[in-house]
């Protein structure tokens, strides 16, 4: 199926999303956050999807915000349904089973950092440029920023970003814990592919099960989070693969996964 915003290619078990709007920098609209809400459904649903990777087509940006064009005259009540449905949809992507990666291609601001935040990992380009500059004109991240990010770098580090409106680079941005890797932008791709393959190997439900008690275990209190991980490597003692990964390993050699 084609779209008009992005681009969605699946190629032996992996997702690529591709934000497809170069001419405005792949800026967010809501025509966009539609498209990549109905990609991310069929992503979670379709047990041939293994992992998903976000990019940004072109050289420039990842995603460089929402777009203002259609956000300036927006009433209170049209604002909220616009928020909510973009955190609806970067929910979904942060919640499905199955793991996600940012391959941040240039600029990621506003928006563009939350959505990266969304996803498991970040991947960026050593061009990439991340912030959260939406206090510039007179607003505050709306999906998900002032909660994912301090959430990942710390309350002080966030609130710089958030409070004084600025952008770092990808290596400020690698010190900081915010992305995983930096790569050379002829690379990134490649990188990120070969990672995504390295991830679509594994077993799918322990897949599940770590990304499921990372998640939901983060903010719980230490003694009730331990108690969500047992629950979880248990569940995990009832599948195959948890049962040829033993014996591979056991016998010294290599599993044969099949995800059930």
């Amino acid at each position: 199926m084609e779209y008009k915003n992005i681009l969605f290619n699946v190629d032996d078990g992996i997702a690529i999303i591709t934000f497809n709007r170069p001419k405005a920098l792949n800026a967010m609209n809501s025509e966009t956050m539609a498209e990549l809400m109905e990609v991310a459904t069929i992503c979670k649903k379709d047990e041939n999807i293994k992992v998903l990777i976000l990019t940004g087509a072109g050289e420039k940006a990842f995603v460089a915000g929402a777009d203002i064009a259609q956000m300036q005259n927006l009433a209170a009540p049209e604002a909220f349904k616009f928020m909510e449905f973009g955190h609806d949809t970067l929910r979904l992507i942060e919640t499905m089973p199955k793991p996600s990666i940012a391959a941040v291609n240039g600029f990621a601001l506003g928006g563009g950092t939350e959505i990266s935040l969304a996803c498991d990992m970040r991947f960026a380009a050593e061009n990439a440029v991340f912030g959260q500059p939406e206090i510039l004109i007179g607003l505050i991240p709306g999906w998900g920023g002032t909660q994912r990010l301090p959430r990942l770098v710390g309350a002080g580090i966030a609130k710089e970003l958030i409070l004084g409106g600025g952008q770092i680079n990808a290596q400020r941005a690698y010190e900081i814990g915010l992305v995983n890797r930096v790569l050379p932008a002829a690379s990134l791709m490649e990188e990120t592919k070969k990672f995504a393959r390295k991830l679509a190997s594994m077993p799918a439900f322990a897949v599940k099960m770590a990304k499921y008690s990372i998640n939901y275990g983060y903010d719980l209190a230490l003694d009730n989070a331990n108690k969500l991980e047992i629950e979880c490597c248990a569940q995990c003692f009832s599948t195959q693969d948890q049962k040829e990964g033993m014996k591979a390993f056991l016998e010294k050699r290599k599993p044969n996964f099949i995800g059930k």
